[in-house]
């Protein structure tokens, strides 16, 4: 018996999410962030000043990941973190304004690379394909 892996959900999601990381790396690159940053960039533009338990909750990555990211953003001038004034354990994590003047552009170059992956299809098909990658990222969320 032979496996086609274009039968797999599991193979196509993933080849789905490299083809938006390409699609994303090539125009954010110019813009000095990365496709993994870009997750925690849009927590932090949404609401500055989170801590890395807080973006966590928020975002499906691991602690160690995101404390990689967020050592890596530090560095790239993207955010800068400070101590938590109430929580001596806790870092907080602040937008510097090298990310607060690129997130115009890092939205654009996003839905650009959106675009990107759904040419050629018609509106209807894109929603209907978003709502289908909603309902079996809820499916995974339960098992």
């Amino acid at each position: 018996m032979t496996y086609n892996l274009s039968d797999s959900a599991t193979y196509l999601s993933s080849l789905l999410a490299k083809g938006f990381s390409r699609s994303l790396l090539s125009r954010a690159s110019d813009l000095g962030f990365s496709p993994g940053q870009f997750p925690v960039l849009i927590e932090l533009w949404n609401e500055d000043g989170l801590t890395q338990r807080e973006i966590l909750d928020r975002l499906e990555i691991e602690q160690a990941t995101l404390a990689n990211t967020l050592a890596r953003m530090e560095r790239d001038g993207l955010i800068r973190r400070e101590p938590h004034p109430r929580d001596k354990r806790a870092i907080r994590n602040f937008l510097t304004d090298k990310s607060r003047t690129i997130e115009t552009d890092a939205m654009a170059a996003a839905k650009e690379a959106d675009q990107a992956l759904f040419k050629g299809f018609r509106r209807f098909e894109k929603e209907l394909m978003l709502e289908y990658m909603r309902w079996a990222i809820d499916n995974a969320r339960k098992l």
